[in-house]
């Protein structure tokens, strides 16, 4: 795989600085004319609409060609069952977390709200009267009606599930056929990183905008009347990233802060669109010069949206916490434990589903019987900001995994991870594989 070395630029070209920049102009806009900020929300989604533009068919392409390299379905399967047991593990862990900060913190203490004063219409509108797929309604939705309709709907697991079944084909075909949907699918991924590259110009101006209708929006005083509540998510957080530093460093012998630094772009954009799929084929294709296999970035990554959703599990547990704290409800040790267990359930149900915080947040405060569904209300003021908070810690989860599994299963170039972690590669130079070995039938 050719790398092309980064040639030293001054600071001020540089996405991170420039991000960082838009982040600050997009503030003091907000702050300072919020009509204008307000107006300025159509950039930010029109920009998050042209990245899920092209996701689709990135995640198609990645996965197919890695599975077809990898030419061992017993890999692939091998690869997907590690993936989802270390989702599981540190999802859980996530979740306790989250849960024993609440305790300790107690964010809620001393607000004393009565529910009934609380009106459920911001919730339903949030939520668009969703609710979490029972579990026959889940394993059907990753089921696509078509094949087109998992790329119309852009619904992740069901464009993972028509992947990887294009790429066990390829794989069981093999020969000269093999060879030549290979090298097209080659050249495709060309172009879609082509488009990528196009639409990355603009991330500077949709950062701008969509911190400028943030804080136009919601206002700093939101900040300061939740502001034990987002300094107990923070407290979380961290903890929660520390714990990812021993796993990253234990299992793959690279530190955490070095790879938070390659993909700092991405999560400093990720925090102020508040959107983790924005982000999603610049990491891959960074992952993928770091040396992690193409297949495991393409089984990994994907999957990772929807069952390794670290911060909104953190965010889950925390938050129902609080909420009983908030109105009054004493939670014992007994009924937290039984939180923590259906916390399992609702939160690997959120993907694809509006409003999906609320959502699982609603049936998780059903099920324990003694916090209303009113109370949800509550977090509708520092959602917003909370979800900052999920993203980038998502951002960080997906990262992690990709390597850890990558490290797993043999499949990580240290070197070269070592070097992409030193800042010697261009970011936005597509990541392609011309050699790929195709098993034979």
């Amino acid at each position: 795989m050719d790398q092309t070395i980064k040639s030293r630029q001054p600071f001020y070209k540089g996405l991170f600085f420039q991000i960082m920049l838009s982040i600050v102009a997009g503030i003091a806009v907000g702050y300072l004319w919020p009509t204008f900020g307000v107006a300025l929300k159509p950039v930010g989604d029109g920009f998050i609409r042209l990245i899920k533009m092209v996701i689709a068919p990135l995640v198609f392409v990645v996965v197919v060609l890695g599975i077809a390299k990898v030419g061992n379905i017993k890999t692939v399967g091998r690869i997907g069952g590690k993936t989802l047991l270390y989702f599981e593990v540190i999802t859980t862990l996530a979740l306790i977390i989250g849960m024993v900060i609440a305790n300790l913190m107690n964010p809620g203490a001393g607000m004393n709200i009565d529910p009934a004063t609380l009106s459920t219409d911001g919730v339903e509108q949030a939520t668009k009267n969703g609710h979490l797929p029972s579990g026959s309604e889940f394993f059907l939705n990753i089921i696509p009606e078509s094949a087109v309709a998992a790329f119309s709907t852009n619904t992740m697991l069901q464009v993972l599930l028509v992947s990887c079944f294009v790429g066990f084909a390829i794989v069981h075909i093999g020969g000269r056929t093999s060879e030549v949907l290979v090298d097209f699918l080659d050249h495709v991924s060309k172009v879609i990183f082509q488009i990528m590259g196009y639409i990355m110009k603009l991330t500077a101006l949709a950062t701008f905008g969509a911190m400028a209708f943030m804080v136009s929006q919601y206002g700093v005083q939101t900040l300061m009347a939740f502001g034990k509540l987002f300094l107990a998510m923070t407290v979380a957080c961290v903890l929660f990233l520390l714990l990812l530093a021993v796993v990253m460093r234990v299992f793959v012998g690279i530190s955490l802060w070095k790879l938070i630094l390659l993909v700092r772009e991405e999560i400093v954009f990720a925090f102020a669109t508040g959107s983790t799929e924005a982000v999603m084929p610049q990491l891959m294709n960074k992952f993928e010069k770091a040396g992690c296999d193409r297949a495991v970035v393409g089984l990994v990554v994907p999957t990772g949206y929807s069952f390794n959703l670290d911060g909104a599990s953190i965010y889950l547990s925390l938050a129902v916490v609080f909420l009983a704290q908030a109105t009054g409800v004493d939670l014992g040790l007994k009924e937290q434990l039984v939180l923590l267990g259906v916390l399992l359930l609702t939160s690997k149900g959120m993907a694809g589903i509006p409003g999906s915080a609320f959502v699982a947040l609603s049936a998780t405060a059903a099920s324990t019987g003694s916090i209303s569904m009113a109370a949800v209300a509550l977090m509708l003021a520092p959602d917003r900001i909370m979800g900052n908070f999920r993203t980038t810690v998502n951002i960080i989860g997906y990262s992690v995994a990709t390597f850890v599994i990558a490290r797993w299963e043999g499949l990580l170039d240290k070197g070269l991870a070592q070097q992409a972690m030193q800042r010697k590669i261009v970011a936005e130079a597509p990541a392609l594989v011309k050699e790929t070995p195709i098993a034979s039938k």
